[in-house]
């Protein structure tokens, strides 16, 4: 048994003033976008690479053996850091999973080479344990985190006599070992509770009994995950335990970077708590308006997902309605549409996505040339030489159950840059992907982080819904800072 000291985790906070505490009880945080160009030989190579895990991510969200989905291909997903006494860890911000876990040494992580970018993501871990108490087999976490087995057989995996079984005195056995299995990767963790401790103005937050996962193996994961999802382990279903003004109130707003290093570098907010906002704000062009928000759907299999309806897509004037699986979630938990902040591509089901990109087609395929060997080298469909320029790009928007519809900016859902061919060209890529066939179990579709560019994405828990704001996100980080 560990010693009963306390190890304080402290939300570590970049360009050393990290962490922003208003007297509203809001917690304003930077995302670190995982990017780097050094990764990947040709812009072919960064968009195929990003297909293959788009599509894998998915696969696991609808066959998963009670996993977390987690990041897997570099280039693609957002960190944030944690530190642990002096130890500073970066973990990714995962709006798809519900538990939060750390690399511990001895940490062996077997084919884990190349998995990221040290520039990128400085502070992988793993981290020394030396005052974390392993958490009871008894408890409800424990229970959580293995499909909600009752304590009674966890307790006997952990080796609990027969006849402290019978008059459920195990609190002095572990809770066993947890396997997550996912696209090429998996990893073994146990569950540990210590304090966790978030310094603000006066008096600190403190978490007593905060809950986290201690990985000693992985397969081609080497970096740990702070989960957002719905699910009791989650950091805000933690944080609201305690304050929930807090963690029943999250949103964040990824800076639009195309895939632009520059753009890539600056941080993108994540905010725990709602923040107020001021005339000057509002006032600025382009800058606040109010939410669109669509109310979450209930998933019995899937607890911890953000599920949202969609009822339709419009290109330009066309609006294309959406097949019954978009709008609602059935009592199998298949269905609806994952608000997902570890997958990079939005996706949908395979007759609504060949009827939208065929009616994207029918407006620009007249006057711009179909890219196919684009199309080939990068998984994405349609593309197009840009040589007559992109006025002729429509416009696209999301129709959201609960009368909500979001206008997409061009650079969400378009993606223009030069092939790398002999001959430069400028190509645009439509980003969509192909989500496979409306039967499948599961969710029918992804609402990726490349479409959630440029908005603030606010998940009420209290009220069950989630919003979508235009904003310059940049703007809003700088404007939060000075507050």
């Amino acid at each position: 048994m560990a010693s009963s000291c306390s190890v304080f985790f402290t939300l570590f906070v970049f360009f050393s003033l990290f962490l922003f505490y208003s007297a509203s009880g809001t917690l304003v945080f930077p995302l670190k976008h995982s990017f780097s160009r050094t990764q990947f030989n040709s812009t072919h190579h960064l968009l195929k690479s990003t297909t293959v895990r788009s599509a894998s991510r998915l696969h696991h969200h609808r066959h998963p053996h009670r996993q977390v989905s987690l990041p897997l291909t570099p280039g693609s997903d957002y960190t944030l850091s944690f530190s642990l006494g002096s130890q500073t860890i970066s973990l990714y911000m995962d709006t798809g999973s519900d538990v939060v876990w750390l690399p511990c040494h001895p940490f062996d992580c077997i084919l884990c080479e190349g998995k990221y970018n040290p520039t990128s993501i400085p502070n992988p871990g793993p981290i020394n344990l030396t005052s974390a108490v392993p958490v009871s087999c008894k408890s409800r976490a424990c229970s959580a985190v293995h499909s909600s087995l009752p304590s009674s057989d966890l307790c006997t995996i952990a080796k609990c006599p027969l006849e402290d079984v019978e008059i459920s005195d195990c609190k002095g056995y572990s809770c066993p070992p947890f396997y997550y299995a996912y696209g090429d990767g998996s990893f073994i963790a146990k569950l540990y509770s210590d304090e966790l401790s978030i310094p603000m103005s006066s008096p600190s937050l403190v978490l007593q009994n905060f809950t986290f996962g201690c990985a000693h193996s992985a397969l081609g994961e080497p970096i740990g995950v702070a989960g957002f999802g719905r699910g009791t382990l989650s950091l805000p279903a933690q944080l609201a335990n305690n304050s929930p003004e807090i963690g029943n109130y999250f949103s964040y707003c990824l800076v639009s970077h195309s895939f632009d290093t520059n753009q890539v570098n600056r941080p993108s907010p994540l905010i725990l708590g709602r923040y107020s906002v001021d005339e000057k704000m509002k006032q600025m062009k382009n800058y606040y308006s109010d939410y669109a928000y669509t109310p979450m759907l209930e998933n019995p299999k899937h607890p911890y997902f953000y599920s949202v309806g969609l009822e339709g897509v419009s290109i330009g004037k066309t609006k294309i309605p959406a097949p019954a699986s978009l709008h609602r979630v059935d009592r199998r938990g298949n269905g609806g549409m994952v608000v997902d902040s570890g997958t990079t591509f939005t996706m949908l089901p395979l007759k609504f996505y060949e009827t939208v990109v065929t009616e994207f087609d029918r407006r620009v395929g007249p006057v711009l040339k179909r890219a196919n060997p684009v199309e080939e080298k990068t998984g994405l469909r349609p593309c197009y030489y840009m040589d007559s320029g992109s006025k002729n790009v429509p416009q696209l928007l999301l129709h959201f159950g609960g009368n909500s519809s979001v206008v997409m900016p061009r650079r969400n859902y378009f993606y223009e840059f030069v092939d790398d061919e002999k001959v430069k060209r400028k190509v645009g890529c439509v980003m969509l992907m192909n989500g496979g066939d409306e039967g499948e179990s599961g969710p029918a579709g992804i609402l990726g982080n490349y479409f959630q560019q440029g908005f603030e994405v606010v998940y009420d828990l209290e009220k069950k819904r989630v919003g979508f704001a235009k904003r310059k996100c940049a703007s809003l980080w700088d404007n939060l800072n000075q507050h």
